[in-house]
């Protein structure tokens, strides 16, 4: 039992609010430093309060971008970036899915062998099969487009085994009496599975959906036209001035930007996230 003390209370508050300062600060000041202009860090001392040109440097941003830096508008690569998440996301989740479904429902040879293949690529992520995989897609011809961004990252090994791993919490039961009600094995998936892995769904859906959106190795390998440039991309591209220094309160006008599609994922599906992630029988 916790001892309800007027000390410890002050004490754990305390400890929560320098935790969200320490986590919340770095984003104030990017917040600040895209409200300025350019000279205003010429410095090298960053300004603590916001700025008059808090307009001004999004508008920039979202509809022109900085040439200079090869950067196109924000809104193209937000919408790249969006596309390349959701994707990834919807497609993981997809094939995760049904893989387990296949591997926990279905008795066919070497099962638990296909489902120790799918497992073992968690010990190959994209960085280390980057070049056969770049070579395979070049082959095909995708570079320059959206499957090119995104079918090399669909498929998730984590993703089947925590869908292999609920599953098999699912009694054998309630198969069997979907099958004596005259249920198919796709209209048990779809009105039965479905529905109990709602939780399990969003929770990876938020993992995914970030996961898609910080990617910038592979972005870089497999786009060279502007038009398919990630949002991750740009902010590096505008950071990267060569001959000059870059312009931080656009750089950081768009992290700012850059920001906002994750967290309002997180926002909205915080209640099914949590839910997905702690419940007992997950």
């Amino acid at each position: 039992m916790v001892e309800n003390r007027p000390f410890l209370n002050v004490l754990t508050h305390l400890v929560l609010i320098l935790g969200v300062a320490i986590v919340v600060f770095p984003v104030y000041l990017a917040f600040v430093a895209s409200t300025h202009g350019y000279n205003d860090f010429l410095s090298g001392l960053a300004p603590l309060l916001p700025g008059p040109r808090l307009i001004e440097n999004y508008t920039q941003m979202w509809t022109a971008g900085l040439s200079t830096a090869g950067a196109p508008p924000v809104w193209l690569m937000l919408t790249n970036s969006l596309i390349m998440s959701l994707t990834i996301a919807i497609g993981k989740i997809a094939i995760s899915i049904i893989s387990a479904y296949a591997i926990v429902y279905f008795k066919f040879p070497f099962r638990l062998l296909a489902f120790w293949a799918i497992f073992i690529t968690l010990m190959l992520p994209v960085e280390v099969r980057i070049m056969p995989t770049f070579k395979v897609v070049a082959d095909l011809g995708l570079l320059n487009s959206y499957a090119g961004l995104t079918v090399p990252l669909i498929a998730s090994a984590t993703a089947t085994f925590l869908f292999r791993q609920f599953f098999l919490t699912i009694p054998d039961e309630l198969m069997e009496a979907a099958r004596v009600d005259g249920a198919g094995p796709m209209k048990f998936f779809r009105d039965i599975l479905l529905p109990l892995s709602r939780t399990n769904i969003a929770a990876l859906f938020v993992i995914l959906f970030i996961y898609g959106w910080v990617q910038y190795l592979w972005p870089l390998l497999v786009t060279t036209e502007s038009r398919y440039y990630t949002l991750v991309m740009g902010i590096k591209r505008l950071a990267a001035v060569a001959d000059s220094d870059p312009y931080w309160n656009l750089v950081m006008a768009a992290v700012m930007l850059a920001m906002l599609p994750p967290v309002l994922v997180i926002v909205f599906m915080q209640r099914l996230f949590i839910k997905g992630l702690v419940e007992t029988e997950k």
